[in-house]
């Protein structure tokens, strides 16, 4: 069963078509990205999965049911981070967070722990690095034990430290079974942390799926030998073989499927030809992004 079903869902502003029929489901015990640019339609989507927004068209389902409260009662919501008092302690602030989500007091020590803060729980909000705070943020989101957690660009304006800390701590809770939904524009994140995704452009639903399966990061083989205008044009035979392009003395050869180095080796040297340089490569993350958000929307 999925935790969330979207179809067909478009919302306006003015002249702006923020979303345009976005359809797509999260599996249960995933860590579902949504992933694009700033202005690609993440937050509204998320706006309105969690009721803080009306779509104009299209509808859907959580738990496989029409949203009632009863069914947001089983989802945890980090849209932007709370307004946390700084002159309090961490364990204080937490204490006014579950009076206003009537969630019981006797939660706080254990999201506290999960979020690792139970030694510094005293200790005044302002004294947090950025990275505890976010962590403090995401305990808010936890009390009650809510089955789905909704974040929102969790990692946003973090240093580095601070994005380990709370992408070692989105791992952790995705291996206690919870379903995750995380919006990001980072790519290198969704990569990382998710098992599946979901990519937006200006509104439009370009891809979703498995990650693995979304951004495809096939190897490509560099390759040369004495007369690169031979070798190009027999590994054009090659079975599977997409592309060969010249890129300064070396030959970049892709494939629709994994390469076989040796298996081409052999291959050339069936043709006469003998290699010079033969090199695996593993195309880059940005690459495989920008070859799917360039492709033109329908």
């Amino acid at each position: 069963m999925p935790i969330l079903t979207l179809q067909n869902i478009s919302k306006r502003y003015g002249a702006v078509q923020a979303l345009a029929g976005v359809s797509f489901e999260v599996p249960a015990g995933s860590v579902f990205g949504i992933l694009g640019p700033n202005g690609s339609g993440k937050t509204t989507l998320l706006g309105i999965v969690t009721d803080v927004l009306k779509a104009d068209t299209g509808h859907f389902t959580l738990f496989d049911k029409t949203p009632t409260a009863r069914e947001r009662r089983k989802i945890g919501t980090l849209l932007e981070t709370p307004n946390f008092y700084h002159y309090l302690s961490g364990y204080k602030n937490l204490e006014i967070s579950a009076a206003v989500k009537q969630r019981g007091k006797d939660d706080i020590a254990r999201v506290l722990d999960i979020c690792g803060l139970t030694q510094r729980q005293h200790s005044a909000f302002k004294t947090y690095s950025l990275g505890m705070k976010q962590r403090l943020a995401i305990a808010a989101v936890l009390l009650g034990d809510p089955e789905v957690l909704i974040l929102d660009e969790p990692t946003n304006g973090l240093d580095p430290a601070g994005i380990a800390e709370v992408r070692d701590l989105v791992r952790r809770l995705a291996g206690t079974g919870k379903t995750i939904i995380l919006a990001s524009h980072l790519l290198d994140e969704v990569e990382k942390v998710c098992t599946h995704v979901a990519i937006l452009r200006k509104g439009n639903l370009l891809l979703s799926g498995a990650v693995n399966e979304v951004i495809s990061r096939n190897d490509y083989i560099e390759i040369a030998a004495a007369d690169n205008h031979a070798l190009r044009l027999a590994l054009l035979q090659y079975p599977g073989c997409t592309n060969a392009e010249l890129n300064g003395g070396l030959l970049k050869v892709m494939f629709a499927a994994q390469p076989d180095a040796a298996a081409i080796n052999n291959y050339c040297a069936q043709q006469g030809i003998w290699l010079s340089h033969l090199q695996l490569r593993k195309k880059s993350l940005e690459t495989a992004f920008l070859e799917i958000t360039n492709t033109p929307v329908q």
